[in-house]
């Protein structure tokens, strides 16, 4: 299969945290698991920048996929034109106009925001966009619904997840090893008993990582010391609410780490959380962290939310709990503190149910049967025109 994958989601050359987060990176995984697949010819069209430059610059490389798309498409023969998001989807009606109903197929990857987005010109657009496409693969159910609630055609409309890079996070042969080497991490000085609550992401108000430290942790003994990796708009809130309930002692912002510090982070902690609140416009179209978390041997206490209840299985790899229910979520940890065993045998399941379940190549396995269907309808139609003809 000839393939044209198309992002605006890519970091610079030899600076990945220039440009992080869950969508990019499923972007960049997608592309490496695409690349190496030996029954896909490959061809990209890249946004290659920092997180800072990327509202900058998107527009000006939509302008030039309208030249590029044709170009690629005549040059490499692509059957398909895969677009990882709804963004870089925008100018699939001009596309479609420039290379005819008889051109490749035009695909994209709705993650959820890029379908919720509250602007009345983009929400106009999109109900333009939708129809103009010949297979849509929404990321979850919740993105899904939302698709066709804005005029997606069903019969063009899969649900495929995420995948995870199981390269990335090789099984933990030892998980009390990995905790020591946590606990001991310099500069961190936490104490032997803790348990050790992890979560990670970009500070936003639909992350609820500010209504868990103001609800959550204040409910919970002095032993448990929450981890907090990444930043955003958020983080001086969440310094203010720590300073206000006297948690100092008990919460790290960890701002941007390292990769190889967010593997240690995941392979040493004892639970990840998950806390996300609803926000109008802004749903939680999946949780690619939850995935990652999983690999390492670290299971999930999630809120039950929008594409959340897409990653998680209760009883595989986490569980799920009513979003805003402060008093459920500090029961369900203080139950999974007083068991480690418990704890123990959830942390070998979350590896083995995300293993066998959300790795790349079944994903791209899958995104490959679809357009083949895709293709061979269309062919068919075409057969069946000609003969009516």
């Amino acid at each position: 299969m000839r393939l044209l994958y198309v992002s605006h989601s890519f970091p610079p050359p030899g600076r990945p945290l220039d440009n992080l987060g869950g969508m990019q990176r499923v972007a960049t995984e997608l592309h490496r698991a695409l690349r190496a697949h030996p029954d896909v010819q490959l061809s990209e069209a890249l946004l290659q920048t920092s997180w800072r430059w990327t509202h900058l610059r998107t527009a000006p490389f939509l302008l030039r996929l309208l030249r590029e798309v044709p170009r690629v498409v005549r040059r490499d023969g692509a059957e398909v034109v895969l677009f990882s998001s709804m963004v870089t989807a925008a100018v699939a009606p001009a596309l479609r106009r420039r290379l005819g109903a008889a051109g490749p197929l035009l695909a994209a990857i709705p993650v959820g925001r890029d379908v919720t987005l509250p602007n009345s010109v983009y929400q106009r657009h999109l109900r333009r966009v939708l129809p103009a496409l010949d297979v849509l693969l929404p990321i979850s159910r919740a993105t899904a619904a939302e698709c066709l609630r804005r005029g997606a055609p069903a019969t063009a409309t899969h649900v495929v997840p995420c995948g995870a890079d199981l390269a990335r996070f090789p099984e933990v042969s030892d998980r009390a090893d990995a905790r020591r080497e946590l606990l001991a991490a310099r500069g961190e000085r936490l104490p032997p008993h803790a348990l050790l609550l992890l979560s990670v992401g970009r500070h936003q108000e639909r992350k609820g990582f500010h209504w868990f430290v103001d609800e959550v942790l204040p409910r919970l003994p002095p032993e448990a010391i929450y981890l907090l990796a990444g930043e955003g708009p958020l983080t001086g809130r969440i310094r203010e609410l720590v300073a206000e309930r006297g948690l100092q002692p008990r919460v790290r912002l960890l701002g941007k780490v390292s990769e190889e510090r967010l593997t240690q982070l995941y392979r040493g902690a004892d639970l990840f959380v998950m806390p996300n609140v609803p926000v109008a416009g802004d749903i939680e179209g999946f949780g690619v962290v939850m995935l990652e978390a999983g690999l390492a041997g670290l299971p999930v206490l999630a809120a039950e939310l929008e594409g959340i209840r897409d990653v998680i299985r209760p009883g595989e790899n986490g569980w799920l709990l009513p979003s805003g229910d402060a008093a459920a979520f500090a029961e369900a940890i203080l139950r999974l503190h007083r068991d480690r065993a418990a704890l123990a045998a959830a942390a070998r399941a979350a590896r083995a149910y995300t293993a066998r379940t959300f790795s790349w190549a079944q994903i791209v396995e899958r995104y490959r049967a679809i357009f083949q269907e895709a293709l061979a309808g269309r062919a068919a139609a075409a057969h069946s025109a000609r003969r009516m003809a």
